[in-house]
């Protein structure tokens, strides 16, 4: 990108965080009911310290910070940028206000927008790719945002909408039967390829053997994960890691995250407020143990996250249309039976969990400084998703893309489809 295209970019993500919090009351800004669940006014505060601590301190000589208190604030995880405040208590600050925040965010763009016109031809190169990654992070943010306002508002007895629908103009299409695409076996060139960016944990780029094996042409349903429920599958410790069971036994688990019985039927909760789980839409709000669990119980597994890669590669995902947070559903939706493609939602909808362990790939190096903390320093106790979700920018998303949480997370948009070897 120049200077105009970046500054535009810039302007757009930028944009598209407070579109994200335009339905919300000022009070919703504050809520954090769970440890997992940052208030939004911090994820606004927190993206914008971001670029005054990469940007305007290191290129701006004798820059003032905004605020003296505001990195203790708003940084997150970055023990090379000073100390922070605790990330369970976030909900506790009722200062700085939410006004007060977006004039932080709109003192930061302007000085941004003055840096992203003047840095010098010489430190651009460095200074351009610097901001690239500040603006994906920034839209990392944005998933979760939608997923926190989710959280928030799922847990008010007076159910408040995000918006007055949770799907908009949902397309009319056959709905897809399951069915198992076979993939052959061998080497798969897995990991980031071609230009553009991506994430230091998408690298290097690697050779990696795969055995034959199958996947199916489709996420998991509603109806499908029913019948899990129906058979008992929260009750048969059979099906689960131990760690999950003891997770299920703790937490009282008997359904997905945002789902409630009433009069015998159960209801999901969405952006756009309590619905009856429709039955051909992929399962959500699942954790990695859950998604485990089914698998066992339905006698297949979880795919490994190289056998995911290929099979997207091989199947072309990525001129897939998907369904992402462009598309306005803020939903996963039923797949559809369109196009020759054989195999649906790679992309879009839910991010995937996988059975692969959240590691570093073949002769990967953690950067040196605050960019080294980004990824590596996670490489333990996580499980690998791919896909993205109906959350997800769709520039946000690509093939190569390795989110990560611990396996009893849930409140994300969440999902799986199942695999099987290949006989």
């Amino acid at each position: 990108m120049n200077r105009s295209e970046l500054i535009q970019y810039f302007r757009h993500v930028r944009k598209v965080s407070e579109d994200i919090c335009a339905p919300l009351e000022t009070e919703d800004y504050v809520v954090q009911p769970v440890e997992d669940v940052s208030p939004p006014k911090w994820h606004l505060g927190h993206t914008t310290w971001f670029y005054e601590a990469l940007f305007l301190d290191k290129y701006i000589p004798d820059y003032k910070p905004y605020h003296p208190t505001y990195s203790f604030l708003f940084n997150s995880y970055y023990q090379s940028l000073g100390d922070r405040w605790e990330r369970p208590r976030r909900g506790v600050l009722s200062r700085p206000t939410v006004e007060e925040v977006y004039k932080f965010r709109q003192a930061v763009s302007e000085r941004m927008g003055d840096l992203i016109d003047n840095i010098s031809e010489k430190e651009w190169p460095e200074f351009h790719d610097l901001v690239i990654l500040a603006l994906n992070h920034e839209q990392q943010h944005q998933e979760l945002l939608l997923t926190d306002i989710k959280y928030i508002l799922a847990v008010n007895p007076l159910q408040p909408l995000y918006r007055k629908s949770g799907e908009k103009g949902k397309p009319a299409t056959p709905a897809v039967k399951t069915s198992y695409v076979p993939f052959e076996g061998g080497m798969h060139r897995i990991g980031f390829q071609g230009n553009g960016f991506c994430y230091d944990n998408e690298l290097p780029e690697h050779d990696s053997y795969v055995n034959h094996f199958k996947l199916a042409n489709r996420l998991v349903t509603n109806a499908e994960y029913l019948e899990f429920m129906k058979e008992g599958g929260y009750k048969d410790f059979r099906h689960w890691l131990s760690d999950g069971w003891d997770t299920v036994q703790r937490e009282k688990w008997e359904a997905p995250l945002h789902w409630k019985k009433l009069d015998n039927k159960w209801y999901e909760m969405t952006l756009g407020g309590w619905r009856k789980a429709v039955s051909d839409s992929p399962v959500c709000h699942v954790s990695y143990f859950e998604a485990e669990a089914f698998a066992s119980w339905a006698g297949k597994r979880l795919p490994t996250e190289d056998e995911w890669e290929a099979a997207a590669r091989l199947s072309r995902a990525n001129q897939s249309p998907g369904n992402f947070f462009d598309d306005g559903f803020l939903h996963p939706l039923a797949a559809a039976a369109t196009g020759k493609s054989k195999i649906f939602q790679l992309l879009g909808d839910v991010w995937e969990w996988t059975s692969s362990a959240y590691l570093p790939y073949p002769g990967y190096r953690q950067a040196a400084g605050a960019l080294g903390e980004y990824n590596g320093k996670f490489m333990i106790n996580q499980m690998v998703l791919r896909g993205g979700s109906c959350a997800t920018s769709r520039d946000h998303a690509r093939i190569s893309y390795r989110n990560f949480f611990q396996p009893d997370k849930r409140w994300q948009f969440t999902g799986f489809r199942l695999a099987d070897e290949l006989k």
